[in-house]
């Protein structure tokens, strides 16, 4: 075999090998979440508005149906004038049931409700709690959930 041969033999493997890594790398960034873990959407709601909230709840329900209830994670992060509309007497409060109901994460920032002067007493008995409706949705959007601002 002479130099030329030698050296289009070696391109040749070193570009199938890398073409490989590439193809595996797509592959697992296309294919490997979806199957590894279900996919995520995170909603922030931070406005004290009923036509906001009910978008935002319509969104989730729409996503579950998409999906498959069973097959996505929907949270909604509550905080700042957002907070209101979690609250037991809220116009939202069948609605914020039902969703979590159906499986729909809602949780209220603790930093917002101290702000506020709410306390578990005056919110809807059916969501969560988090310390910081901010710092949860950084987190959810690391570790790879789709974030909405509707």
């Amino acid at each position: 075999m002479n130099r030329s041969s030698f050296l289009r033999a070696g391109i040749l493997t070193l570009g199938v090998v890398l073409f490989s890594g590439c193809a595996m790398h797509a592959k697992g960034e296309r294919h490997g979440r979806g199957h590894e873990q279900s996919p995520s959407v995170v909603f922030q709601v931070s406005d004290n508005d009923p036509a906001k909230w009910n978008l935002a709840l319509n969104n989730a329900k729409n996503v579950q149906s998409s999906y498959g209830a069973d097959k996505v994670n929907v949270e909604i992060v509550a905080y700042g004038p957002g907070i209101h509309m979690l609250k037991a007497d809220s116009a939202t409060a069948n609605r914020v049931t039902e969703a979590t109901q159906a499986g729909v994460k809602i949780v209220a920032c603790q930093n917002t409700m101290r702000a506020t002067k709410l306390t578990e007493a005056d919110m809807n008995s059916s969501v969560g709690y988090v310390p910081s409706g901010v710092v949860e949705l950084m987190k959810r959007q690391s570790e790879g959930s789709t974030y909405i601002r509707p």
